[in-house]
């Protein structure tokens, strides 16, 4: 007793195919466009019961985006400086180097650690001088 699985994606009324179980199957996301959207499986037993399940999932396919120096729900005064980066993965064949990483500024808590490391060795410099006279 197999039972059917019919699989629709968003509210199409069409399926994008119906299998009897089990089943593997590949979604090529290269064909919906960027954004939110939603698997619908259902499943059909021989006694006519059904289920349902709904995933939901982001499609992106296009180049990514990388901002920083403003996040979602900021609030901001003045002049905002931003570093804005858009790349994509390629033709997903080679792996190219240049241009594929998104530059960042050095964090703020990086800078206190160095400072501090820095302090400490000149401190310990000058009290072991200080000892050796």
């Amino acid at each position: 007793m197999q039972s059917t699985v019919f699989i629709y994606l968003d509210d199409e009324t069409k399926p994008m195919g119906e299998y009897k179980v089990p089943i593997n199957f590949e979604l090529d996301t290269t064909k919906i466009v960027d954004g939110l959207h939603i698997l619908k499986i259902v499943s059909k037993s021989n006694l006519g019961k059904e289920g349902i399940r709904k995933i939901p999932f982001t499609v992106s396919n296009g180049p990514s985006i990388a901002i920083e120096g403003l996040q979602e729900n900021d609030v901001v005064d003045g002049i905002v400086p931003l570093m804005i980066n858009a790349y994509s993965k390629g033709d997903q064949k080679k792996f190219l180097i240049e241009g594929s990483e998104t530059p960042h500024s050095i964090p703020a808590w990086l800078w206190v650690i160095i400072i501090s490391f820095v302090g400490w060795a000149m401190y310990y410099f000058i009290t072991s001088l200080n000892m050796s006279i």
